[in-house]
């Protein structure tokens, strides 16, 4: 699962019960791993703690000011296919130009995510998921930017391993795409804010009007777990056999109720690497904005995640419903 940073919603929505293949620990379709990615949500259900993630940047504000975000996800299955995960996030930010009196920390409003996966096809590598997330308003601190209403973000997730492609592209196959496509509806068309004009004396009225806003993102990984199991054993250093680099693409679309927010595309390039245990992975990326408006610094973002359904199978990890999950290395054999 991936960090919801303050300027950043990321979610999906619960629906219809189809067939899925047995339970297996981790996001594995076929000889495909799809690990848990930090800018973006994976579409894996699985049991996971995602404790720390820490992120820093200077956010797009004029003049900007520098965030640092303490973050953590546990997510947990209900059934084999259908999870639910909470985020609380702790923020800190900074003033510009060391300004007193302007920096802020505080809780995040707390994030709650349904997902269900809806497709699994191990022959090519597919998994697709759905969900519902939900920003519950008034439970982080104004100060940090926590808004006083619900959000509520139906969101659409895929993973594409590329392991189906022929042998003249055997060096491709290592390659996955993930996705997700969101949108976010405030509980809210708009808030104001009373005030008093220091001219006149006479009462003012601020409308911000909240704008539904299009979550979308990609990532394109490489996986050398993948290589050395299910293309070719290169004799690499095993550290290296347990990476996976990959970019990640993170963007926000304001498409409607724009009246005072405007809709200029907001977001991150994010490139990085996971390092794959058997029961842990780690994480680090760049976040680079794509315009001023995203920020005005290359910050970074960094996670330990646990696989919680590998540690204790038939304890924490085990769904409320079902069976237990058959433990199952990110390292396929051929």
């Amino acid at each position: 699962m991936s960090i919801r940073h303050a300027c950043v919603g990321l979610s999906g929505l619960a629906i219809a019960l189809v067939p899925v293949s047995p339970s297996a620990a981790h996001e594995i379709v076929g000889n495909r791993f799809f690990p848990a990615t930090l800018g973006i949500d994976d579409p894996g259900i699985n049991d996971e703690l995602a404790l720390p993630t820490v992120d820093s940047f200077k956010t797009g504000d004029d003049p900007s000011f520098k965030q640092r975000d303490v973050s953590g996800e546990f997510s947990k299955r209900i059934t084999e296919a259908f999870a639910v995960s909470f985020a609380p996030t702790y923020s800190h930010l900074s003033a510009p130009g060391g300004l007193t009196g302007m920096g802020a920390s505080g809780f995040q409003n707390i994030e709650t995510t349904f997902k269900y996966r809806v497709f699994r096809d191990p022959v090519h590598e597919f998994v697709l998921s759905v969900g519902l997330s939900v920003e519950w308003g008034g439970t982080g601190a104004k100060s940090v930017g926590a808004d006083p209403f619900n959000t509520y973000t139906p969101t659409v997730y895929f993973g594409k391993g590329l392991g189906d492609l022929p042998d003249t592209l055997s060096w491709v196959r290592p390659v996955a795409l993930t996705g997700q496509l969101g949108y976010s509806i405030p509980g809210k068309n708009s808030t104001s804010t009373f005030g008093v004009d220091p001219d006149t004396g006479n009462p003012t009225i601020d409308t911000q009007f909240n704008p539904r806003v299009l979550n979308w993102g990609l990532t394109v990984q490489y996986s050398m777990p993948y290589l050395k199991s299910s293309v070719v054993d290169l004799g690499l250093p095993d550290f290296i056999n347990h990476l996976i680099p990959l970019v990640e693409a993170v963007m926000q679309t304001p498409v409607a109720n724009t009246l005072t927010s405007g809709t200029t595309t907001t977001g991150t390039i994010n490139p990085g690497v996971i390092w794959v245990g058997n029961t842990f992975q780690v994480g680090i990326e760049a976040l680079i904005p794509i315009n001023r408006q995203s920020g005005t610094n290359v910050g970074a973002i960094a996670q330990l995640h646990f696989f919680l359904d590998d540690i204790d199978p038939h304890g924490i990890g085990k769904p409320i419903f079902g069976n237990a999950v058959q433990p199952a290395s990110p390292f396929p054999r051929n």
